[in-house]
């Protein structure tokens, strides 16, 4: 793929992070949208929750998460995150890719979308979701239909 183009994506924004009370059993949710207002739900690990809500609330915890190592990492051997791709879902599982500049090369890694935004959000690194992953993001929207919602971060 041509990273150059993203005529296939749009760009998207982390609008918050849920604890979803699903069946009564809490998940952490990012609640992803586009400037239209469509919203794409990924569930994700409590870890990873905690990690995109201290950027969202702009809080640093007493020592490096493991999102805030890598990019410690990165900064001294002179890597840039370039942005995010989300890209494909299959069986109800996300995938992305982490996409870094290192001297002129732009290298793609596939990657967790959560790890993925977490970066991301750390550098203002755009984040994109492919159209037609978005466009059927309608059935996990309604899947959070009368769930409890809880914000974790107040």
């Amino acid at each position: 793929m041509d990273i150059d183009t993203y005529e296939d994506f749009k760009e998207i924004r982390v609008r918050d992070v849920y604890i979803v009370d699903v069946f009564t059993d809490p998940t952490p949710v990012v609640l992803l949208e586009d400037l239209q207002g469509n919203m794409l739900p990924i569930y994700i690990g409590h870890l990873e929750a905690l990690s995109i809500g201290n950027v969202i609330k702009n809080i640093s915890p007493p020592r490096p998460l493991a999102h805030d190592l890598i990019l410690t990492i990165f900064e001294r051997l002179d890597v840039k995150i370039e942005g995010v791709l989300i890209d494909e879902k299959v069986d109800k599982i996300y995938y992305a890719r982490l996409l870094i500049k290192k001297d002129n090369a732009i290298m793609q890694f596939d990657a967790r979308p959560s790890d993925c935004i977490a970066l991301a959000l750390r550098v203002g690194a755009p984040i994109r979701v492919r159209k037609n992953v978005l466009e059927n993001s309608e059935v996990e929207m309604s899947r959070l239909e009368g769930a409890r919602v809880i914000n974790i971060f107040g």
